[in-house]
């Protein structure tokens, strides 16, 4: 693991602190002397998938708070938008965000699909957005100039997906399922190129989709030795109970988008077993007093994107408080960020991803209705 030099209260304190940022005593603070600023933050954080997205919310809900309270002359305001994860309900949110001059730059989106759907509004208008937790490959592959995320995308995952299917279930055959959304069907794409001659077989789901009669005679025709699913809990609950229920007792695998209290709770005792890949870090891995300052701010541990969120929010925050109050300044801040965060050393590529040797994915295993740290994948 890499070196974590700075805690919670270093990135969001201490730092700002030092930028002296006195609004109107210092211009050293950057542009006119102004410090602080208006943020905005969308996601799904309502509705059947909320329970992936509410840890990187109150992640950054954290960073905002501390800066401010170490900060009080220099005050960063974050607004919430509940997309609930939908694209038809981010791309309002976007034009509304964009035409109010007060916000400077967007956390988000958690989901690759509600990102895909904004990143054409947030880019006309050249405002900064940075993802805690959006991992389609495509996000970044198509020249976007605004768009940041401070996780691994979907190549990475899906490498170490296949990693896992070899070396730890030590499948020869494995069915992959996606649910047709952006997220989905990408990481679903990505394992199935990576797992090669393992491959064996294929189905799509559909969101809201409640019988999987189809999609489990499909799996015992094939005969697979383990299940791989790509998507989100909604869909995935129901179907790995449906799965059980017809004896089917191949390890079953989903991604980060099942790293959410509500799978385990929706499968019931189907889901003992289950595994979730995430290139998010356990709770006790993240740098300094973040895990501990995060389960006394709400009670308990972070979750999934927790520190994430707490990065990402930082990123932006650190920005406005060294003076950067305009889009273009912010933008040119994000792109140029060089910095250690608490989920991992945080640099941007030209693309927006983050640097792919800082990433790391875990794997995470239902123990008795909660999903806990297994082991981390090495991909070499």
């Amino acid at each position: 693991m890499y070196v974590r030099a700075l805690g919670a209260i270093g990135l969001s304190a201490a730092l700002f602190a030092a930028a002296g940022c006195q609004a109107s005593e210092d211009d050293s603070a950057g542009g006119n002397g102004d410090c602080g600023g208006k943020i905005a933050i969308f996601g799904a954080f309502s509705g059947p998938n909320s329970g992936l997205v509410i840890p990187s919310l109150n992640g950054a809900k954290l960073a905002a708070k501390q800066h401010n309270e170490a900060n009080p002359d220099c005050e960063v305001t974050l607004q919430e938008f509940d997309t609930q994860g939908d694209p038809t309900q981010a791309t309002p949110v976007a034009n509304q965000v964009v035409n109010d001059e007060s916000f400077l730059g967007v956390i988000g989106g958690a989901f690759s699909g509600e990102s895909k759907a904004t990143m054409d509004v947030y880019e006309a208008a050249g405002m900064v957005m940075v993802s805690p937790s959006a991992t389609a490959i495509e996000l970044t592959a198509g020249g976007n100039k605004v768009f940041h995320r401070v996780v691994g995308n979907d190549g990475t995952q899906g490498a170490a997906a296949a990693v896992y299917f070899r070396d730890v279930v030590q499948a020869k055959k494995v069915f992959v399922i996606n649910d047709g959304t952006t997220y989905g069907a990408g990481i679903a794409e990505e394992l199935t190129k990576a797992l090669g001659d393992l491959a064996a077989g294929t189905d799509q789901v559909q969101e809201k989709q409640v019988n999987f009669a189809a999609t489990i005679s499909k799996i015992k025709a094939a005969a697979p030795d383990a299940v791989a699913y790509g998507g989100y809990t909604n869909e995935a609950a129901p179907l790995l109970k449906q799965m059980r229920e017809a004896g089917l007792t191949t390890t079953f695998l989903g991604f980060d988008g099942l790293y959410d209290p509500a799978f385990p709770e929706g499968a019931g005792t189907s889901a003992n077993g289950a595994i979730v890949t995430c290139p998010c870090l356990p709770a006790d891995k993240a740098g300094g007093s973040f895990t501990a300052d995060f389960e006394k701010e709400y009670g308990g541990p972070p979750g999934s994107y927790g520190a994430e969120g707490f990065d990402a929010a930082n990123v932006l925050i650190e920005g406005l408080a060294e003076g950067n109050t305009t889009r273009e300044k912010l933008l040119a801040w994000v792109d140029a960020y060089d910095k250690e965060g608490v989920s991992k050393y945080l640099k941007f590529a030209d693309t927006g991803d983050v640097d792919e040797s800082r990433v790391v994915i875990w794997a995470y295993e239902v123990k008795d209705g909660a999903i806990t740290a297994q082991q981390e994948i090495k991909l070499s």
